[in-house]
């Protein structure tokens, strides 16, 4: 067994991964952890989130003295925090015997200037940096088999990534013209703290961070080109339906996307391949990634719509995955029945 803390344990993904870490059959809950100022400090989780009520699991206050102890003493450490803790925590938790699995975007973007741009603080922690491998469990099994720390992607990039990658690896995509991504996601994705903007009530559907978004560079550089990506807010509680419009190579045939997508993912059991368009319920509470797509072979442009959840692909069950190639277990352990 390998025994595991969860820091950030009371939102959206820190509960996720509570009850993904519970079922699991190779996994020991040792520790559920919140800011030190946290409102839920001192809770039991089963209070915030009522799925998890059979859960006896308090969410203890985080210290320095903490985190120290964690990294001498645990397995594996979840990071589902705020994106300024995570690159403040980290050469803390990395300094024993723990590996660390962060879920924020704070060791997503290799380029300081860049991350400072979108992020809006600037990236100290060059040795954290260096050593952090991208958690695109399907395109990066290799790395994150010897890695240490793991910074795990974003849900709009794992659902972009996961449509897109299959083309540029096979050198199909026109590179005059950049992929256009439009993307919706479920309020959960605005985290569980309470905001006018994202009530349920004030949503409807909407374009936010349009040409600014701060995924953009994340999906662009494990694209390697650039994207135009629009994501919007829509009225549900989970899910990413990504619909990326792109321009292939002069004479790409259906046949060839249809070997590019089987050949990537044909030994991939978390990524589905279907026959016809999915949609959120399909892959709601699900670690599923599904996909379809379709190309006018005389206009050269084909559209690929990839589903995931937001909370389990798009955070909590990639970690979980990652976490499984690195114990070197069949990388659906512990999240499909």
């Amino acid at each position: 067994m390998h025994n595991v803390s969860i820091i950030g344990a009371s939102g959206y993904t820190g509960a996720q991964l509570v009850q993904l870490v519970i079922q699991h059959p190779k996994l020991s809950l040792a520790g559920t952890y919140v800011s030190e100022n946290s409102n839920d400090a001192g809770k039991n989780i089963a209070e915030l989130h009522g799925n998890l009520a059979h859960v006896n699991a308090t969410l203890t206050p985080i210290s320095d003295a903490a985190l120290k102890e964690m990294a001498d003493n645990v397995d594996f450490i979840f990071l589902a925090t705020p994106h300024e803790a995570s690159h403040d925590w980290m050469p803390i938790l990395s300094s024993g015997k723990a590996k660390v699995l962060d879920l924020s975007g704070a060791f997503r973007l290799k380029d300081t200037k860049v991350f400072e741009q979108f992020y809006g603080f600037p990236h100290t922690q060059e040795q954290s940096l260096a050593q952090a491998v991208y958690g695109l469990s399907e395109w990066h099994e290799a790395q994150i088999a010897s890695a240490d720390v793991i910074a795990v992607p974003g849900c709009y990039p794992t659902a972009s990534l996961s449509a897109l990658k299959p083309l540029a690896h096979n050198g199909l995509l026109d590179e005059s013209v950049r992929p256009v991504i439009n993307a919706v996601s479920g309020v959960s994705g605005a985290g569980r703290k309470a905001s006018l903007a994202t009530s349920f009530f004030e949503v409807s559907l909407q374009a936010y961070g349009v040409l600014g978004h701060r995924h953009t560079p994340e999906i662009e550089a494990y694209l390697g080109t650039p994207v135009i990506f629009t994501p919007h807010l829509g009225n549900f509680k989970r899910g990413i339906l990504a619909t990326v419009t792109v321009k292939v190579k002069a004479g790409t045939t259906s046949a060839q996307l249809e070997k590019a997508y089987t050949d990537a993912y044909a030994d991939k059991p978390i990524v589905r391949l279907r026959k016809c368009f999915p949609k959120i319920d399909d892959v709601a509470h699900t670690p599923f990634v599904d996909l379809h797509w379709k190309l006018d072979e005389v206009s050269g442009y084909a559209v690929v719509t990839a589903a995931i959840d937001n909370v389990m692909k798009g955070a909590a069950s990639q970690a979980i995955q990652c976490l499984n190639i690195m114990t070197k277990q069949p990388v659906e352990t512990g999240l499909v029945l």
